[in-house]
């Protein structure tokens, strides 16, 4: 999801991965994202995320991908050229207000996790969404959300990672591709996405997607933070124009 605290002047060329975690107790998936963006003034991307109810603010572990900032064209690379959340009760929001939430360095950025919609509260003003916004999403009520403090200017900025617990694996693996570039939420949105993901050891890769010619392993040495399993492929498929303005699940 492309949701930002602010006026952002482009966001363009959005990358991102996803895969599940092997060998947890919950149905874990990490993300990474990335995308080129113009803003005048700091600002916030907030990822709403479907994690349980009730686990805590140390749901979501945020990766530093810092020494990783090629990392989506090494998975570019594996294809052939084209030809030409503890529970938190919210029982006094006075006294929740005080208790403001945990930032964490990650990289170049500042990150948060916001356990509940009622916790953006405790995050700073300037990286909140108003409630407007949140009324007309109402399939996010129960989610939590990573924040990503961002910079003014234009810019490249290195991947944003994390994993997280997923509340609806049934449903799939989630990609955040909702869009809110002006404070609106809008039916539809101007899409310049390239999704990835890899899949468990024995299942097809989703339909329609494109097989990458090479293992994850031909990435080569890369600080990843163990986000690949480099003994899968990878898949891939973009998502680009006038689409329907949601999330995706594969």
């Amino acid at each position: 999801m492309c949701c930002f605290t602010g006026p952002v002047s482009s966001v363009d060329n959005t990358r991102i991965f996803a895969r599940w975690l092997a060998g947890t107790k919950s149905s874990r998936q990490v993300i990474a994202y990335q995308m080129d963006f113009k803003a005048k003034r700091d600002l916030a991307m907030v990822l709403p995320l479907p994690v349980p109810p009730g686990g805590g603010e140390k749901a979501v572990e945020f990766l530093n991908l810092e020494k990783a900032p090629d990392f989506f064209e090494r998975l570019h690379a594996l294809y052939p050229a084209p030809a030409a959340a503890g529970y938190f009760s919210r029982s006094d929001a006075a006294d929740e207000a005080k208790l403001k939430l945990e930032v964490v360095k990650v990289g170049s950025f500042e990150a948060s996790f916001v356990p509940f919609l009622a916790d953006f509260r405790r995050l700073d003003e300037r990286f909140r969404m108003g409630q407007g916004v949140w009324k007309q999403l109402p399939q996010y009520k129960d989610w939590g959300f990573a924040v990503f403090k961002l910079r003014p200017g234009f810019t490249t900025v290195h991947p944003m990672a994390f994993s997280f617990p997923n509340s609806l694996p049934g449903s799939g693996l989630f990609f955040p591709t909702v869009h809110i570039h002006d404070g609106k939420v809008h039916s539809e949105e101007e899409f310049d996405h390239t999704l990835f993901c890899q899949v468990p050891s024995g299942r097809h890769g989703p339909s329609g997607w494109q097989e990458s010619e090479k293992w994850a392993s031909a990435v080569g040495k890369i600080g990843d933070a163990n986000l690949l399993d480099r003994s899968a492929h990878v898949y891939r498929k973009s998502l680009s124009g006038k689409l329907p303005n949601r999330d995706t699940w594969v």
